[in-house]
């Protein structure tokens, strides 16, 4: 009679328990030939796990890495994680306090559902952005979200002071002195310590910064670059100086002797840039505009200072610590922190300005006031305080 055979009894695999460290994925070890499961070789822990919602305009995107800093000072352990526009995105590169940038499309909104935060801050008043706050998991919400009647609310009361800013023209155009970095650490409840933004150019962009400057004879010994930011969102088209005035001053610049002139700006700004360099003729250098955004940020790092409006381009020229020249009209020059670089030029006695208007009924009266001899005069007296006091050129 045969035995009876048993079943041999397998031995299950042994349970993995994904480490809670910034560099696990689930999908492959982080570095070659190790079992990161089993031990760690580069631990960074997760802690504290937090969703930054910032979609809007670019220059407010570069604004809100201001306050990086002070989520870091609450929340020493921690893992950042921001979703933003794709357009931005490359904004968010080479931050070293940006853990994860997700962009705004259905792939990774389906990623955020299956996660879970502690702290959720959403800096944008919108209604897409205040719909993803609410729907994704999350122990705390601050900033901004969405009631059932589709309107944009404060999540705390933390939020009420630059919730009414938004309802309150009286408050934002004439009471308010707070600028944004200051308001967003309110409504986030972070301690604001005047930190300035993140915008780290890489070694290769910076090596491209001297390669340029040295091919078009911008780093002679005693130079100071003077760029004109030209252009600036076309959501709000009535912040430029027109291309008269710009020529007017280039003309001007050119007679300084070590000055030299550089036109920056995007795409949109290429035919108006073009227009302006003609009519200069020849006393400025027209760079590049269609190079994308981060060959961008290369062009306006050549400079010593940025002579703009309150744009793209100037939330830039601030990122890259240089020194600002800004003219107001439209919009709030409270609200913006040159860093103790720079000079504001605000239009006196126009009681319309500031208005936040897409279209003009004054034929442009605050653009008309932009004091052009009193930036001749600003860089007349940036350029005798650096000869008086030399120091190493940021653009290396």
């Amino acid at each position: 009679m045969k035995k009876k055979k048993t079943a041999r009894r397998r031995t299950p695999p042994p349970r993995i328990v994904p480490p809670r460290c910034k560099h696990f994925t689930g999908y492959k070890p982080c570095f070659p030939g190790t079992r990161c499961h089993e031990k760690c070789v580069d631990w960074d822990p997760i802690g504290r796990r937090i969703l930054l919602i910032n979609l809007d305009a670019m220059g407010n995107v570069i604004a809100t890495t201001s306050i990086l800093p002070a989520i870091k000072r609450k929340y020493p352990e921690s893992t950042i994680t921001w979703i933003t526009e794709k357009r931005t995105a490359s904004l968010l590169q080479h931050n070293p306090l940006v853990d994860r940038i997700l962009t705004w499309e259905p792939e990774n909104w389906l990623i955020l559902q299956q996660m879970t935060f502690d702290v959720i801050m959403n800096v944008d008043k919108s209604r897409r952005s205040g719909s993803l706050a609410m729907s994704v998991r999350g122990k705390s919400r601050l900033g901004f979200g969405m009631n059932a009647d589709g309107q944009i609310i404060p999540f705390t009361k933390d939020a009420y002071a630059n919730y009414r800013l938004g309802l309150d023209d009286e408050l934002k155009f004439r009471e308010n002195r707070k600028t944004v970095s200051e308001l967003q650490c309110e409504q986030f409840r972070l301690t604001y310590q005047g930190d300035e933004y993140i915008l780290p150019l890489t070694e290769e962009e910076q090596a491209f910064c001297r390669r340029y400057a040295a091919e078009h004879g911008l780093a002679g010994p005693g130079d100071v670059i003077v760029g004109f930011n030209t252009g600036c969102s076309e959501l709000y088209p009535n912040k430029k100086m027109t291309i008269e005035q710009h020529v007017a001053l280039i003309q001007r610049l050119a007679s300084i002797h070590g000055l030299k002139l550089l036109l920056v700006g995007g795409a949109e700004d290429t035919i108006r840039n073009a227009e302006i360099a003609r009519r200069a003729g020849g006393a400025v250098l027209n760079t590049p505009t269609t190079e994308g955004l981060r060959r961008g940020l290369c062009y306006e790092n050549l400079c010593d200072v940025v002579i703009t409006g309150d744009s793209f381009g100037m939330h830039a020229a601030i990122g890259l610590r240089k020194h600002v020249i800004v003219w107001f009209g439209v919009s709030c020059p409270a609200e913006i922190d040159l860093f103790g670089r720079g000079v504001k030029l605000i239009p006196v006695g126009l009681a319309c300005s500031p208005c936040w208007k897409r279209t003009c009924p004054y034929d442009l009266e605050c653009i008309q006031m932009i004091d052009l001899d009193r930036i001749v005069r600003e860089v007349e007296l940036y350029v005798g305080t650096k000869r008086k006091n030399p120091v190493v050129s940021r653009r290396s």
